[in-house]
């Protein structure tokens, strides 16, 4: 690629790597990362029990990326090994090259923001995904997710139906006991469920969401279409669970499928290092805390 015109950046890019490896590799000569290829093959040879299980993967879903195999590899079997992302990349780039499977490269956003101090904020969206069943139909599923925008902990709730504001509400709740309390400030879009009407830059709250926000007590802001700075970590997030956990998964049934989502939560989504702060969410979390509200629980809201 380099050969080509491309940048190092662009080519990072292409390859989802860190700009810094494409250095060190394109600083390499042709005998040197010959060298490399073969100890880094070395390396991949405590994953070799699981060659099988990434070859019939790959067969059934060409496109899968190596942060997605991960997952499934520790999804799947319990013995699997604490290795680095890295090296579950090297293993899958492997067993690719040595199959003939090409690699399919997805795209991904971003957005860059800063960060907030611990306890500050969490942001909220909306999602739903066309799932595959095993009889070969579909099923629409919509799911809720949470982020604490410092720590990045995550938290979402999957439903067989359009959510209403009593479940949008049910959602926060379980949000909150997940992470044992609630921040100063929850980062909202304009959702039918919340939002009846705008009058003047002045939003008017669902009766419900109105009855359950207030006892809360906790700061609500609402993004606007052309503000995407202020919900991007979210974003990211529902981008996350469409792409690394519901990618390619079989839906049996709802309660099955939020099962899975926290046993996801917990093994990958909030414990792997994030790829912007560089920290485990779930290491940060045992920080931020300390500094959430405490959320009691609330009678019968609605």
């Amino acid at each position: 690629m380099k050969r080509l015109g491309f940048s190092q950046a662009r080519i990072a890019r292409f390859l989802e790597m860190d700009p810094r490896t494409v250095g060190r590799y394109l600083k390499m000569d042709e005998d040197e990362f010959e060298c490399f290829l073969l100890s880094s093959s070395e390396r991949c040879k405590i994953l070799d029990p699981y060659e099988d299980f990434v070859i019939k993967q790959l067969g059934n879903f060409p496109d899968t990326s190596a942060a997605q195999m991960h997952d499934w590899l520790k999804e799947h079997h319990d013995d699997f090994p604490e290795v680095t992302p890295h090296t579950v990349y090297n293993f899958v780039m492997h067993v690719r090259q040595k199959h003939n499977i090409p690699y399919v490269v997805p795209t991904r956003d971003f957005f860059p923001v800063e960060d907030l101090p611990y306890g500050r904020q969490s942001q909220v969206d909306f999602g739903e995904y066309n799932m595959r069943m095993t009889s070969g139909k579909r099923k629409k599923v919509f799911f809720f997710a949470m982020v604490l925008s410092r720590s990045r902990m995550k938290f979402t709730f999957f439903n067989d139906t359009p959510f209403t504001t009593e479940v949008v509400i049910d959602s926060h709740e379980k949000a909150f006991r997940f992470f044992g309390g609630m921040p100063i400030m929850v980062v909202f879009d304009l959702d039918r469920t919340i939002i009846t009407d705008e009058n003047l830059g002045d939003y008017i709250l669902t009766s419900y969401f109105m009855q359950y926000a207030k006892p809360r007590n906790f700061e609500l802001y609402f993004c606007r279409e052309s503000d995407p700075q202020s919900k991007g970590k979210i974003e990211n997030v529902i981008q996350y669970i469409k792409k690394n956990f519901l990618y390619n998964r079989v839906y049996h049934d709802i309660e099955t499928l939020n099962d899975q989502a926290i046993a996801w939560l917990k093994r990958t989504a909030n414990y792997l290092p994030h790829n912007y702060t560089k920290k485990s969410p779930e290491q940060e979390f045992l920080i931020e805390q300390q500094f959430l509200i405490s959320a009691p629980l609330l009678n019968d809201t609605t």
